[in-house]
């Protein structure tokens, strides 16, 4: 292999002639084996913008030759649009606050660059890594910069994703409103409730989880770039630091506001573990969905089984025709990963330390990740379980009818101690609560057909003494003989 030297204040390197990558990500790949990933695309395209940004600035106040500009432009934007991807050898967790992302894009836009304008790799005479492809920059202000811009495209997909998964569960939510079963509390049989109640509480949380999605959106608008090394704006040419951003702003698409405190915006990243903290919520309530949906399936012949979840995948290595709720399970897998990325990422913020967070890569690794696995969860769970979702109608009325739960609903008609004794002669003798009613005369046949009315009972207000006026019904446990 053809090889080039390269050297840096640290000495000399051999790099592969054909890599546009230069010494110091060679030394930062060899001193950071920890993961084996690479650096996430989107932070990747999100530098190469910023980058770029920099670039037309910079040109446009005479501080960079045309023809070098023109060319940084060039390899910039080859690089949003996916290619030299390849060249990004460093591992995304790794000292030094990022230094090495940086300057790994900035070694790639140099030696593009050079071969754009038909020089050789290598020549950091005519184009530089830092003197030209980081003129006026630092990692501290690029970095964050780059991080909040890639979090802002990587949110937008979930919130399109999670919008997809509202809507499922919306319109399961009206599929199955007439859908009568037992309410459960302390999973044991409370009173009834109708399905459709159940799966528009899952709705209704996941829509707060895309208001609270929003919320975070806004902080990351707000971004550092021009602050330099620590927000003081050193070596940036005042006008570059008042241009930079909107210059970003017009490439990315994005409405991007530059802090008013670069101090504060480069020192603390409480926004990102605002983000974070969203994701984890939202987790949560997805956890409690798949896990509700489980226990609803379980089955189908000794569990509750009043829903059945489409089968995705044999269930058994060992048992014919066993079928397990796959997608809920890596469901809630992706939840427990998010909750454990939000506090690396909690653990990352805090330990920032005077002027600089020099644990910036650890917190976009786990922001990212978890950015990327709940966006490819709400998808998974949409199409492969809540869409193909059926409810097990009479398996949930039978339940309902043979429960002890709706002796809530009699209680107010007959009694607390009325409807004691009746519950423990349902236990012991395996009569229906409505069967010992009628054999007490306690009330009528039409009565109970009103009080039990499965709609009725899931109303609010309805099945009390309103329900029984005018048909001259009892209420406050007086009782009927």
């Amino acid at each position: 292999m053809k090889q080039r030297v390269e050297r840096d204040s640290l000495g000399e390197r051999l790099i592969p002639s054909k890599a546009y990558y230069g010494c110091q990500t060679l030394r930062a790949a060899d001193n950071f084996p920890i993961t084996g990933d690479r650096v996430h695309p989107q932070l990747i395209q999100a530098v190469a913008m910023v980058k770029k940004a920099a670039f037309l600035v910079n040109m446009e106040l005479g501080m960079l030759e045309e023809k070098k500009g023109n060319a940084l432009v060039s390899a910039a934007e080859e690089i949003m649009e996916g290619q030299l991807h390849d060249e990004f050898i460093v591992d995304p967790i790794q000292g030094g606050a990022g230094t090495s992302i940086n300057m790994n894009m900035n070694e790639v836009l140099a030696n593009r660059a050079l071969e754009i304008i038909g020089s050789e790799k290598g020549n950091y005479k005519l184009i530089h890594p830092n003197n030209h492809a980081n003129m006026g920059q630092s990692t501290n202000d690029v970095l964050p910069t780059a991080v909040r811009l890639g979090a802002i495209n990587l949110l937008g997909r979930v919130i399109s994703r999670y919008g997809e998964m509202v809507k499922v569960l919306e319109e399961k939510a009206q599929e199955f409103d007439d859908v009568i079963k037992m309410g459960r509390t302390h999973l044991q049989d409370a009173v009834p409730i109708r399905l459709g109640q159940e799966f528009q509480s899952f709705a209704d949380a996941a829509k707060r989880d895309l208001q609270r999605f929003a919320e975070a959106q806004k902080g990351l608008r707000i971004v550092n770039l021009g602050a330099t090394a620590i927000g003081t704006g050193l070596n940036a040419d005042r006008e570059y630091v008042r241009k930079v951003t909107i210059k970003l702003s017009e490439i990315a698409g994005q409405d991007l506001k530059q802090a008013a405190n670069l101090v504060d915006a480069t020192q603390n990243h409480d926004q990102l573990a605002e983000l974070s903290g969203a994701l984890r919520i939202a987790s949560l309530n997805l956890n409690k969905v798949a896990s509700d949906l489980r226990l609803m399936a379980s089955g189908p012949r000794t569990g509750l089984f009043e829903i059945t979840i489409p089968p995705a995948q044999p269930g058994s290595s060992i048992m014919p025709g066993k079928v397990n709720p796959v997608i809920p399970e890596v469901v809630s897998q992706v939840s427990f990963q998010i909750q454990g990325n939000d506090l690396a990422i909690s653990m990352a913020v805090q330990s920032g330390q005077l002027d600089l967070n020099a644990m910036m890569p650890i917190l976009v690794f786990n922001l990212y990740q978890s950015l990327d696995i709940i966006a490819q969860a709400a998808t998974v769970f949409s199409r492969k379980c809540l869409q193909g979702i059926e409810a097990n109608k009479e398996r949930c009325r039978r339940m309902v009818e043979e429960s002890l739960g709706i002796i809530t609903a009699i209680n107010p008609h007959v009694g607390y101690e009325a409807a004691t004794r009746i519950v423990q002669k349902s236990l012991a003798t395996g009569k229906t609560l409505r069967e010992i009613v009628l054999e007490e005369g306690l009330l009528t046949a039409e009565e109970l057909d009103i009080i039990l009315n499965p709609q009725e009972m899931t109303r609010p207000g309805i099945a009390g003494k309103e329900l029984l006026e005018g048909y001259g019904g009892v209420y406050e446990g007086k009782g009927k003989k």
